[in-house]
């Protein structure tokens, strides 16, 4: 009985070792990156909104996580070329929609302040949070290039 448990004990060892295994480096970059892609493109379509705050007429956009997720997830990531600024426009089809349930001023705009301005500050810091993490990723490879000398 002692032994069957000791076996199940290494068998989940090895199945966590494994597991972990399965996220390399490329993995965490590609998935920094991504979220550093979401996060441009939300603040460029409140940007937008901000910009339009006065137009009449004008209803308010919205980038969804899970449209992010699919176009993130069926475009592999790939390097900019040369003076290209990664995540600047709005990628593979992903577009902004119309963010439905907003109350409507009288001019027919309902583009709310508060709201953006939250939305710009919640984008911001993730992609802050991801620039972070990738910036200690690069710490420790620099680190490790280091000592080697």
């Amino acid at each position: 009985m002692l032994n069957d448990v000791a076996l199940a004990a290494c068998d989940a060892r090895a199945f966590a070792e494994d597991a972990l295994s399965d996220i390399s480096d490329s993995s965490i970059m590609s998935a920094l990156g991504r979220q550093m892609t979401t996060a441009v493109a939300k603040q460029l379509v409140t940007a937008g909104n901000l910009a339009n705050i006065d137009t009449p007429g004008y209803r308010t956009r919205g980038v969804e996580f899970d449209d992010l997720l699919d176009q993130q997830l069926q475009v592999p990531m790939r390097a900019p070329a040369s003076g290209q600024a990664i995540g600047v426009s709005m990628t593979a089809g992903t577009q902004p929609t119309e963010v439905a349930g907003l109350p409507m001023r009288r001019d027919g705009n309902n583009v709310q302040l508060d709201r953006e301005l939250l939305n710009m500050n919640k984008a911001a810091g993730d992609f802050s949070a991801a620039q972070t993490a990738l910036s200690a990723k690069f710490r420790l490879v620099r680190y490790a290039i280091n000592e080697g000398r």
